[in-house]
């Protein structure tokens, strides 16, 4: 067996563990579920109130049923990704760092492939709870090759979203407190990354902002080509989206070098 191929055997055996973990959460997922219910219950009458008194179909091209499912699909991969910063603000404050880091697999990497398995899981759950109350209240989505650039995209926007939070977590190792910047991040995603609402809706100057943020390739890419498939578009996003996953990958190489360098673990 090749060393690569021992390699990619050691993080499939993580993957698969890590999925066997999450579906042994059942209470888990269904207090998720009941949560994605309410907050999508909640737009949905809000949406159908700002399109019954603009008077309009569309909004900014946007049709009532593609804001829902847009809101469904940016709310099934907000609520599938882990909570990353505390697992390894908790790694450093109890020692287990010092472990993970003698192991023979990449520290980042362990984390990547834990992020990608709990991530996949959660997500398949979230979006058959968010399709039934879309589905119910707007009909089945016909969005044709939405569906194919939706699962493109998926990959690029979880790889994304763990390298942005891998890089405020890697801060643990020098101020071991990272909650406060984990809900910088969390927020900016929701805003200017375009979960609340497609980046069209926003003012000009503000979706130029967000054309040139990261966050965008978590949420808007996905969810936007969900409900409106375009070609080239897809192919620009994926192009950004790698872009961005390869520049946050250096950056995180960068800080988790000088981080351990820096590291001081309490518990060992």
């Amino acid at each position: 067996m090749t060393p690569a191929l021992a390699k990619w055997h050691k993080y499939r055996a993580v993957g698969i563990i890590t999925v066997k973990q999450q579906l042994h959460y059942r209470a888990d997922f269904v207090v998720r579920a009941l949560f994605l219910l309410l907050i999508l219950f909640i737009f949905i009458h809000l949406w159908k109130a700002a399109y019954a008194s603009s008077g309009a179909d569309t909004i900014e091209g946007f049709a009532l049923n593609q804001i829902i499912w847009y809101l469904v699909f940016a709310e099934a991969v907000t609520m599938a990704c882990p909570q990353l910063c505390i697992r390894i603000e908790e790694e450093v404050k109890q020692g287990e760092v010092a472990v993970r880091l003698i192991r023979p697999i990449a520290y980042n990497g362990f984390h990547y492939m834990t992020y990608l398995a709990e991530a996949g899981v959660r997500f398949v759950v979230q979006l058959a709870a968010g399709s039934a109350i879309a589905w119910a209240y707007m009909g089945p989505p016909a969005f044709g090759l939405g569906w194919a650039g939706l699962a493109a995209l998926l990959p690029g926007a979880f790889t994304v979203a763990f390298l942005l939070n891998l890089a405020v977590a890697l801060l643990a190792f020098w101020v071991e407190e990272t909650r406060g910047m984990e809900f910088v991040l969390q927020k900016l995603n929701f805003t200017v990354g375009g979960m609340l609402l497609p980046l069209e809706l926003m003012p000009d100057w503000l979706e130029r902002v967000c054309g040139w943020l990261p966050f965008q390739a978590v949420l808007y890419f996905p969810a936007r080509t969900g409900v409106a498939f375009d070609g080239g578009r897809l192919a620009a996003f994926l192009l950004m989206q790698w872009g961005w996953a390869a520049a946050l990958a250096v950056l995180c190489a960068f800080i988790y070098r000088r981080g351990v360098r820096k590291l001081n673990v309490n518990g060992g």
